[in-house]
């Protein structure tokens, strides 16, 4: 995880639409970062959910929300339908993303060792620095949470 008060590592990946983003046109604003496993798991769509019924009040703070995955592009676009989520998620099968801000990591589960992505929210502020991490968080309390570190 990266630490707080770094500046927060650049980005260029295609969204649920195939529009590029970058993080620097995210400048003035406030960025709940957040990177999770997979489309359309349980942990994954609770937090997504959550996030978008709470997307006024994140905007309500001046802040957007990203979710970033190594799903592709047309399953961000399934997800992204199936649940109505009304922010960006953003596709990095290349793990460019994933590793430069260090959610990449080895997980053991049930025994059986893989590498996969560590559920971890980031708030980024309008100048592009970090100023909350948090790692492993839980699915489902992670968008309350980040909507009260906003507060």
């Amino acid at each position: 995880m990266l630490a707080v008060g770094t500046k927060a590592p650049a980005f260029e990946l295609p969204d649920q639409n195939g529009d590029v983003h970058t993080l620097d046109e995210y400048k003035g604003q406030k960025v709940v970062l957040y990177f999770y496993p997979r489309d359309n798991t349980q942990g994954c769509t609770a937090q997504a959910c959550a996030f978008g019924d709470m997307m006024p009040a994140f905007r309500e703070k001046g802040a957007v929300i990203v979710g970033v995955s190594k799903d592709s592009v047309a399953s961000h676009k399934k997800f992204e339908e199936k649940y109505d989520l009304p922010f960006t998620l953003l596709s990095d099968p290349d793990l460019e993303a994933i590793k430069a801000y260090d959610v990449w990591h080895e997980k053991n589960m049930y025994g059986k060792k893989s590498f996969g992505v560590v559920r971890t929210t980031y708030l980024i502020d309008e100048d592009g620095v970090i100023v909350k991490a948090f790692e492993k968080v839980k699915a489902k309390d992670n968008p309350a949470q980040m909507l009260g570190e906003l507060e």
